[in-house]
């Protein structure tokens, strides 16, 4: 391990740091929060006459180069707090939930607590992408950072699963990234080397056996009951005893939520399950 990871002043606190500064851009850029105000492509509410005349009007435009778009207004208390879904991010978590993911692998790295850095559920990169960022602020080149996702948005769930099945995620196009967009992302950062390593695939197939040996920090963003439940099974067994779990959606989406609730209590998980925001929880593993 390398010796800026042993110094004591490994804090995360001051940002006369270059380290913390770094980081903040980050944060306010992968997030679109320094931006403010943009654009977003222009859909039409309208089914009938009206709305078929403006997609006529869309692709005469786009055989031009040019694209309809409409003002997406910005509200700087809903992005900071993950409240809505930037069009042009690579996030949609927002600050608070950067802020802890900082804070956890930053302990973890203070600690020395062994293992990966890893995602289920990465939309666009954003997260994953701070993480990789972190291990290069503090010069931590051993671990890796881990990107799982299906990259065509989120499977069906099962007819059972009746929250899942209501809440409808699967049917949502803005949620489906491929592959290749993500490694774009992670390029644009300069963050794209041999420590960033993909899992493609349904989480049932690519999670269980997935050749990761160690877990630092494991952060679950699947949204689904199945998703979350397959994530915590196959990776909490190898999370070691100082390391993190964060659940993005503990609140917002209840099949997360009671997926968490089952593993915690089938397992007799107590530690404290502490909040980040109005919808994300997460939770220091002590045994």
């Amino acid at each position: 391990m390398s010796e800026i990871l042993m110094a004591p002043e490994l804090s995360g606190g001051d940002l006369d740091d270059p380290r913390r500064l770094y980081t903040e851009l980050m944060k306010k850029t992968l997030t679109r929060y320094a931006f403010g105000e943009t654009w977003q492509p222009y859909e039409p509410r309208r089914k009938g006459a009206r709305g078929a005349l403006v997609r006529r009007g869309q692709r005469l435009l786009h055989r031009r180069g040019l694209e309809l778009v409409s003002r997406f207004t910005f509200d700087a208390d809903a992005r900071a707090n993950g409240r809505d879904w930037p069009p042009d991010a690579e996030t949609m978590v927002g600050l608070r939930r950067l802020d802890n993911v900082e804070h956890c692998v930053l302990d973890v790295l203070r600690q020395r607590v062994p293992g990966d850095l890893i995602e289920t559920g990465v939309w666009r990169g954003g997260t994953v992408i701070f993480m990789r960022a972190l291990l290069a602020a503090y010069a931590d080149r051993d671990r890796k950072v881990w990107v799982a996702d299906s990259f065509r948005g989120l499977p069906k769930p099962d007819a059972h699963r009746v929250e899942d099945v209501e809440d409808a995620l699967w049917t949502v196009p803005f949620l489906a990234v491929s592959l290749s967009q993500v490694k774009q992302n992670f390029r644009r950062y300069g963050l794209l080397d041999d420590q960033v390593r993909f899992l493609p695939g349904w989480f049932e197939e690519t999670l269980p056996g997935a050749p990761v040996d160690r877990i630092a920090v494991m952060r679950l963003d699947g949204d689904l009951y199945d998703s979350t439940s397959v994530a915590l099974r196959s990776l909490y067994p190898k999370l070691s005893v100082g390391g993190y779990v964060i659940i993005d959606d503990y609140h917002a989406v209840r099949g997360c939520r009671q997926a968490v609730d089952d593993f915690r209590a089938e397992f007799d998980i107590t530690d404290e399950l502490v909040a980040v925001d109005w919808t994300c929880r997460y939770w220091r593993r002590t045994r």
